[in-house]
């Protein structure tokens, strides 16, 4: 069987979770299956990691590491030579002029003169052609509800021709803003895949609430995390080393996700701000890309005259964030809406206590072993903040409890499962 996966977003330079969740997949299931035949379809030559499936060392998603990438050849039909442990994958390069709609363009062309078998995207956008047997994971549909968490951008900036023919195109229905697009596109998948995966039984619940779609056509199967990578460091030379790159002193708190209001991180600064008033001693690091939002965290740490004690690291490589995790007091995710939350894993598997929100898929994910606040309420936050920073017993609980949860997951684990329904189609 042939299986074509979209792998344009684990191809992009800087990950978050969509984007880590299709990289780290791709990789597990090389590893897997010496039956089926894959071709990985991107927009541009892959990078290491994905150009190499054979290396089993942890690639940085750092600049440099796209190094080895660029000398690799290709042949008359502009296919990527992938080193992958069965010689079962390829990548085509999908040429397409213009700098957005890759997927509803150049894909669906090459859907329409060589669709493969089985397509799986691992995002929720589909080509406009697919092949019968499509299967698509979407994450989650945030979207609908938090309306002021999200960009009010327009699909294409200052692209007057192409967002009226989205409105043209789509009756009226759809704004052609970027929630629009997800909106309309979301639905374009439910409709037209075969199965859809969803990473939550939370997402599952949202998706059937707010789209016509029949429930057993909805797998759930939890993501996973980097066990190679994630675990309890006690070398605090090494933790030191990271510490001193990113010029962050201990103690403190860590965060790491999109810097935005959906993360809610501006909520975050006020309860850190009120937690220090409390007696806390401890600084708080902000790791992650600037996002929708980000002008208001900037104006909040001014405003708490936090600049002192909040550190803005920016993009950290994933090679150094279990040192991160390892030397920081606690985790703090105070997100307000999650279809997952991967870095509860990543933080729980380091041996750090972690102190989250009780919103959404927060809960099923922490399955008891965190300390939940009410996502809304500041006070309540600092309080578990302050709780968490004081108390070592509490920490000791959770660590231990965090380190067993985080056993249940992993990327291995999840691609069989995904395998096992693409298999089934």
């Amino acid at each position: 069987m042939l299986i074509g996966i979209d792998a344009s977003r684990a191809n992009r330079e800087y990950k978050s979770g969509t984007e880590w969740y299709s990289y780290y997949l791709i990789r597990e299931l090389a590893k897997l299956d010496s039956e089926n035949q894959y071709i990985l379809y991107t927009d541009k030559p892959l990078k290491a990691g994905l150009s190499n499936l054979n290396n089993e060392l942890i690639v940085s998603s750092d600049v440099n590491a796209s190094s080895q990438s660029d000398q690799i050849a290709y042949d008359q039909d502009e296919f990527q030579v992938i080193e992958s442990p069965h010689h079962n994958f390829k990548a085509k390069i999908l040429h397409w002029p213009f700098k957005f709609f890759w997927t509803l363009g150049g894909l669906s062309l090459e859907m329409l003169w060589h669709a493969p078998d089985v397509l799986f995207v691992p995002a929720h956008g589909l080509p406009l052609i697919c092949p019968k047997k499509t299967i698509v994971t979407i994450h989650d549909i945030g979207f609908k509800h938090q309306h002021q968490l999200y960009s009010k951008d327009e699909v294409v900036y200052k692209g007057r021709v192409v967002n009226f023919l989205v409105s043209l195109f789509t009756g009226g229905k759809y704004a052609p803003t970027k929630t629009g697009y997800l909106d309309w596109s979301t639905n374009f998948a439910l409709r037209h895949a075969k199965k859809i995966i969803t990473i939550s039984d939370f997402s599952k619940s949202e998706i059937l609430k707010n789209y016509k779609v029949s429930a057993e056509k909805i797998k759930v199967i939890h993501n996973g995390f980097n066990n190679q990578i994630y675990h309890k460091l006690d070398d605090q030379e090494k933790i030191s080393q990271v510490l001193d790159k990113y010029g962050i002193e201990q103690p403190y708190l860590f965060y790491i996700g999109r810097l935005e209001k959906k993360k809610n991180t501006p909520a975050l600064i006020e309860a850190y701000a009120l937690a220090r008033q409390k007696g806390i001693k401890d600084n708080l690091c902000l790791a992650g890309m600037a996002s929708y939002g980000y002008d208001e965290i900037k104006y909040m740490i001014s405003e708490f005259g936090m600049q002192n004690h909040v550190k803005i690291s920016g993009w950290i490589n994933e090679e150094d964030v279990p040192a991160l995790f390892s030397g920081a007091t606690a985790f703090v995710f105070p997100s307000l809406y999650e279809g997952f939350g991967i870095p509860i894993l990543q933080a729980m598997a380091c041996g750090v206590p972690v102190v989250a929100s009780n919103s959404t898929a927060i809960p099923e994910v922490a399955g008891g072993a965190a300390l939940l606040f009410d996502s809304n309420n500041v006070q309540d936050m600092a309080e578990k903040i302050s709780q968490i920073s004081k108390d070592q017993t509490l920490k000791n609980e959770l660590i231990e409890r965090g380190l067993i949860r985080a056993k249940d997951f992993s990327w291995g684990k999840c691609a069989k499962e995904v395998l096992n329904q693409i298999n089934n189609l």
